[in-house]
């Protein structure tokens, strides 16, 4: 018998190395998304000594410091939601569309929940938190609609380059929508343009509340979807020989992603490039499965949402940046990386 077909029990498959690194890259994201979390709620345009913020933590306003740290508690948690829920959001448009270029922003499905928001406050005087988020959510379905429908006509159908050229198109013109809307009422443009940058100041739990339904739904769907969208990454024709309606599965998903970018936009204003940065990182981690790239995507964009609002809060001090600044910051030159190495290939 050779040497090489004896049993050798310290000879681990590829399978199990990898799902092990995994597992380790796992934990250290988590890691790192708790410590990020200690930072926000200590760490701001006021500094708080340590004593006050444990006892802001534990429901006590007896001095400024821990008011501060009471006001950040909320703000922390709506950047996890909103950061995990544009994460996920991210992945799943990229393997629905089987486009690196994919993002709420660049599709312009974030503009289109920002555009139904300020159409439904300027015409209709919407003004309840529920009213928001289904414009919100109506809007950012129907934009993803719209641009899938453009960048499908012609020869090739809904080829990454032209999804890529729709969404970027219909972004810009929704955004003129926006100010042309605006523009003539004095009385809402303030408030408008404040929410059009996407942050996550001045969040309470009365304004986060009404979102977790919607949030949970579009985690549910999104993650749920995993299984299906790696069939989708085979090939539609793949997809289908394997049993899988491929129309169903692509629209079951994409409604996890509306979902989650509707309801994000609606209590935080349009946050862009996070979706975008955020799935390429995790593949660089755990690779092309989505049962582990849509997990790794969601604690990634909490990471990084939660990383540039504390970033936006020390920078400027006595002032803030806005998370939407920061993260077009970092998201603008990455996507420029993306389309020269890339060549806007498929995934």
């Amino acid at each position: 018998m050779k040497a090489d077909s004896l049993p050798t029990p310290r000879r681990w498959s590829a399978a199990g190395r990898s799902n092990r690194n995994r597992g380790l890259f796992l934990a250290g994201l988590l890691l790192v998304l708790g410590l990020l979390s200690a930072l926000s709620v200590g760490v701001g345009t006021r500094d708080v000594a340590l004593a006050d913020v444990l006892a802001g933590l534990g429901g006590r306003l007896d001095s400024i410091g821990q008011a501060a740290v009471a006001v950040r508690i909320p703000r922390t948690a709506l950047a996890l939601l909103a950061g995990a829920a544009l994460g996920l959001a991210g992945a799943i448009m990229q393997g629905v569309t089987r486009n690196p270029l994919a993002d709420p922003g660049i599709l312009g499905v974030n503009m289109g929940a920002s555009l139904a928001v300020v159409v439904g406050v300027a015409w209709f005087d919407i003004a309840s938190a529920q009213a928001y988020i289904w414009t919100a959510i109506l809007g950012a379905g129907g934009a993803a609609v719209f641009v899938y429908v453009i960048g499908s006509l012609g020869r090739g159908g809904a080829t990454p380059l032209k999804l890529a050229l729709a969404g970027a198109a219909t972004s810009v013109a929704f955004s003129s929508m926006v100010i042309a809307v605006v523009l003539p009422r004095n009385d809402i443009a303030g408030g408008i343009r404040s929410w059009q940058i996407g942050g996550v100041g001045g969040a309470t739990f009365e304004r986060i509340l009404p979102v977790l339904p919607f949030l949970a739904a579009g985690f549910a769907i999104g993650l749920l979807s995993a299984r299906k969208l790696n069939s989708l990454a085979l090939g539609d024709e793949l997809a289908a020989g394997l049993g899988e309606r491929v129309a169903l599965a692509r629209a079951v998903a994409s409604l996890g992603a509306i979902l989650l970018c509707g309801a994000t936009t609606a209590v935080c204003g349009p946050i862009g490039f996070l979706g975008l940065v955020v799935p390429h990182l995790s593949r660089l981690l755990v690779g092309v499965d989505h049962r582990w790239l849509l997990p790794f995507s969601a604690i990634g964009g909490a990471c990084l949402l939660l990383a540039a609002d504390i970033v936006g809060r020390i920078v400027a001090r006595p002032a803030e940046l806005d998370v939407g600044i920061v993260t077009a910051f970092i998201g603008a030159p990455f996507f420029i990386w993306i389309v020269r190495h890339q060549r806007v290939r498929e995934l």
